[in-house]
């Protein structure tokens, strides 16, 4: 297996969610040094020093361990690999429940933020001063840490979406770069008539590409107002757009059934068989340490639009840094917070791969003029950086979004194996999730 750098979302094939993450979920009040709640008292806390806990599985934030305690040797940050995704969020609130064992500092991803947010498990950032960051972001993932009129983390990282694609394959096919998801279809129809063994993506069945797709096209399922939560697959008009275009790629089996992130995924990507992926802007690391052998022959591009002419984007991916309530230090916490994703951190994760979420970092010339020798030398950041202005806002996830991702592939991957159509499976997936929220005691629209 590859080393899967920068891989934001566990795959669609299945992370279940061991323990659901509910309104009870409330953590008890930390127990330390956070009587101040502003810069003075991170500036204090930084001259003091002291130890605190972060749990993570982002490879990059190593260095900024090892360079935070070199500029602030006072302080030691213990960093903990608690698992990836869910199962990081299992054992984080498990912790939470007990009351005991909860760390300083915690990766979240931003489709499950709020779901820590509301079940008041994670610090109101807002009286260090975080409301004043927001230009200092780019809109996605500064979307995404606001959460009813609070700001509940740091942006680590974006994922605004690209299209990456195999040039020399589409060289061979005289294929045109598609512009439209419309165009998208009739390439993905020309490049399988020409090889029956070539595809122009792989798509088992994926709940983050799903959504991502959906909020390109400019649809909004899911509506968020506190305890106030509403469903709504069936009459969005995003919705229908996703589906206009993956059902036809489903059912005339144009989409290859190798597993994402497998084995035999990366060879499918370095042989031609798999043609495009559109994902996220991190993906490029996985590019080159897990399909070294196709260097040179792909190419990124901006995302196809669902409308000619329009310039929509989406994020897939990324996470924040959180301070947890129950942590013991949380003005050093919110000190770390600063460093990783707003200080000097931040071009340590750069130089390891990592995509930035911070504005000055994606409008710098340096950054646009990198060039990219696995994409050919093209100066592919440039087209993510302008895919992270293009994101469009108003997008909500779920409070309880890591239970609807594990539903996913009982719902609607059901259409990926079956005769169940993806609207069908939507609407089962919208059903499964409305009875849940219910469960959880959420006021259901």
């Amino acid at each position: 297996m590859t080393n899967k750098l920068l891989r934001r979302w566990a795959p669609g094939i299945a992370v279940a969610a061991a323990a659901a993450l509910g309104l009870t979920a409330c953590g008890s009040g930390g127990s330390g040094s956070d009587s101040g709640t502003d810069a003075d008292a991170v500036t204090s806390a930084l001259a003091k020093g002291g130890s605190i806990t972060v749990w993570a599985w982002e490879p990059t934030l190593k260095q900024v361990v090892t360079d935070f305690q070199a500029k602030y040797p006072k302080v030691h940050v213990n960093l903990v690999n608690a698992g990836t995704g869910n199962d990081q969020y299992t054992a984080l609130q498990n912790a939470v429940g007990a009351g005991k064992g909860v760390p300083d500092v915690a990766q979240i991803e931003y489709f499950a933020l709020s779901q820590f947010a509301l079940g008041k498990s994670v610090t109101d950032l807002s009286p260090y001063g975080a409301k004043d960051l927001a230009k200092t972001y780019s809109p996605g993932p500064w979307n995404a840490v606001n959460i009813d009129g609070g700001v509940y983390g740091l942006p680590m990282d974006s994922g605004p979406m690209a299209l990456f694609y195999n040039k020399k394959v589409f060289d061979k096919y005289h294929l045109p770069v598609p512009t439209t998801w419309d165009q998208y279809l009739d390439d993905a129809r020309k490049l399988h008539q020409a090889d029956p063994k070539a595809y122009i993506t792989s798509d088992t069945g994926d709940a983050g590409m799903t959504t991502s797709l959906i909020w390109q096209a400019g649809g909004k399922p899911y509506a968020i107002d506190g305890t106030k939560v509403s469903v709504g697959f069936d009459g969005d008009a995003g919705t229908a757009a996703f589906t206009k275009v993956w059902q036809p790629l489903i059912s005339e089996h144009l989409l290859s059934p190798v597993v994402p992130w497998s084995d035999q995924w990366y060879k499918g990507l370095g042989d031609g068989t798999i043609a495009t992926l559109a994902t996220g802007a991190w993906m490029p690391a996985n590019f080159t340490t897990g399909v070294k052998g196709a260097s040179g022959d792909w190419r990124a591009a901006p995302l196809p639009q669902w409308k000619d002419g329009q310039h929509a984007s989406a994020e897939n991916g990324g996470s924040s840094l959180a301070v947890m309530k129950a942590g013991g230090n949380k003005a050093l916490a919110y000190a770390f917070l600063q460093y990783a994703a707003q200080g000097a951190g931040v071009q340590a994760r750069i130089k390891g791969g990592a995509f930035p979420a911070t504005t000055a970092d994606l409008d710098s010339q340096a950054f646009l003029d990198t060039a990219f020798p696995y994409f050919g030398g093209q100066q592919a950041n440039k087209i993510f950086s302008q895919s992270a202005k293009d994101v469009l806002p108003g997008w909500s996830y779920l409070p309880y979004q890591v239970y609807a991702n594990s539903i996913f592939n009982d719902t609607v991957g059901k259409a990926y194996v079956s005769g169940t159509t993806l609207t069908d499976g939507l609407k089962s997936w919208q059903d499964k999730s409305v009875d849940y929220g219910k469960q959880q005691g959420f006021n259901i629209g």
